[in-house]
């Protein structure tokens, strides 16, 4: 079970993430020579820029489990990991207009809106019912299902989004348009 106190974990999740190496990549998504010729298609994001602060890999390699448990007072933290697991963090800067394209992750995905207002919407919501955060609010996702991130509010945003997950594994798996929204 995962209780946490968002604004706490969030500036832990920050710190452990920024203190690790980086990779070199300026981005989580994938590749042109990643795309096979011919896959289903994709829809690609629009006029947002991310830029990777540092990637790194937790965990004991010669233990099945990771563990960290931590109280104070009634506030209490635990994560479980069974083998080792990447923590990821970047910033992605939305000017007025911008969004994401349709996305899933490998794993859960803490996203703090630090400034601006953003709006997600789900796949898997029939209605397409609009989420919005704004600057000091956090969105938690899954990462199980496709979703997209867009800047509906005139003004530019700015998200930190803190990733978990496989050591190695590509951080955004770009989705096709699912069909429950108009765009």
């Amino acid at each position: 079970m995962l209780s946490f106190n968002a604004p706490r974990i969030a500036t832990l999740l920050l710190a452990i993430a920024v203190s690790g190496c980086s990779d070199g990549k300026d981005s989580v998504s994938p590749r042109v020579s990643d795309i096979t010729p011919g896959s289903a298609s994709f829809t690609a994001g629009v006029g947002s820029v991310s830029k990777l602060l540092g990637r790194s890999t937790f965990g004991d390699p010669g233990s099945e489990t990771f563990k960290i448990k931590r109280m104070t007072g009634d506030w209490h933290i635990e994560l479980k990991s069974k083998g080792l697991f990447d923590i990821a963090v970047q910033t992605i800067d939305f000017p007025k207009d911008s969004y994401s394209g349709w996305h899933s992750h490998p794993g859960p995905v803490f996203i703090q809106v630090v400034s601006g207002t953003m709006t997600f919407y789900e796949a898997n919501d029939p209605s397409c019912t609009p989420i919005v955060r704004t600057a000091g609010q956090g969105y938690l996702d899954m990462g199980d299902h496709a979703h997209i991130a867009r800047n509906e509010s005139g003004a530019p945003a700015q998200n930190v989004v803190t990733y978990f997950a496989p050591p190695g594994a590509m951080l955004r798996i770009d989705e096709p348009k699912p069909g429950n929204c108009p765009f």
